[in-house]
Parts: C-alpha cells; structure tokens; sequence
C-alpha cells in the first residue's frame, strides 16, 4: 500500500510540475491569448458613416483619370447605395449614392446617353439637380447630384439620406463634387451595369 501511495504521489508531482514547466516554457502563450482578445473588444469596429458630408468627394484620394482607364464602365449598386466607376475588374473609385424610392430606379445594363446638362428642375415632383448626365430613356433616368429646389438650392434634408437609403424619383444622386467630376468624364456611350 505504501508503495501505491508513493507511485500516486509521484503521478500528482510530475502532473503538477509538467503544468507549471509549461506555463513556465510558454508564459506568454495563454497571455498572448488574453492580450489579443482584449485588444479584439477593444478595437472599435469600422461601422458605416452616420453622417455623409455631401458637400465634399465620395472618398479622400484623387478622381480617377477617365482616359487613362482601358476598360471604364459604371456600376449602381442599389443593395449598397454605392456607384462604382470601374476599370475592368477592379473598382478604382466608391461614390456614396441614393437610388429611387420603391425599387424605382430601372435595373440592367444601358449606356451614357448625350443628353447632359448643369441643371434642371421638375415643377411636378419641385426637386432640381445640377450636374446631369442621362443613362436612359433620353433625359428620364439620370445621375445628378443631391436635390436642389427651383433656385439650385440644395435640399439638406434630402441630401442627407445620400448613401444611406434609396431616397429619389429613380435616378441616382450624387455628392455635389463626385457629380460635377460625372458629369465632367464619363462619356457618351460609357456601360452602366445596374443591380
């Protein structure tokens, strides 16, 4: 019985050492551990903006050069209220954009038509924009910046919902500088893909 007792103490000794020569070999291990958690809690998580400055470019680099582009289109995400100019594949510039209330906006692919202009006002539905360009039916369906009224005063409250929800008559809203910039470099005859 002694010799029982004394083989289950040296089991209890070695299981005790072997844990502490662990943690003592790798002290950091489970530390490392704790530490990355605590740094994942407290690292604050990159949420959508609250707040969309419409007045200032959709993101804080410069406009892609459009001719330097070999393969320019658009992209209107209506899911993310995004526009994308692309190049090829690969999305070279973000605008933060509103799409038409109740689904309004038309999907599918259609290109930049002639028609263009620096603004326009709608008496029916009292909202105007600057900076338009067409993409279809000739003057109906239009990329152009936030709303103005009769005097090309924009609607701040309207603005406000740009990149946040779907919010006009079936075109696609701008920031103010990202329109001007559309409006300056997409061409005639540019894809737009809508979905």
């Amino acid at each position: 019985m002694k010799r029982v007792l004394q083989i289950i103490a040296v089991i209890i000794a070695i299981t005790v050492l072997g844990i502490t020569a662990n943690h003592l070999m790798m002290p950091d291990t489970h530390d490392q551990a704790a530490t990355q958690m605590t740094k994942r809690a407290a690292a604050p998580k990159k949420a959508s903006p609250t707040h969309i400055n419409w007045r200032q470019p959709s993101e804080n680099k410069p406009y892609p050069k459009w001719k330097q582009l070999k393969n320019p289109w658009v992209h209107v995400s209506v899911q993310q209220q995004r526009v994308f100019i692309m190049d090829g594949r690969k999305t070279v510039y973000t605008m933060y954009a509103s799409t038409g209330v109740d689904n309004s906006t038309p999907r599918g692919t259609y290109h930049i038509q002639a028609e263009r202009g620096k603004f326009f006002y709608n008496g029916e539905s009292k909202e105007g924009a600057k900076d338009w360009v067409s993409f279809k039916d000739h003057g109906t369906y239009l990329f152009h910046t936030v709303p103005t009224d009769q005097y090309g005063h924009f609607n701040v409250k309207e603005a406000d919902m740009l990149g946040r929800t779907a919010h006009s008559h079936g075109c696609v809203r701008l920031a103010v500088p990202d329109a001007k910039w559309f409006y300056n470099n997409v061409t005639y005859g540019t894809k737009v893909v809508i979905n």
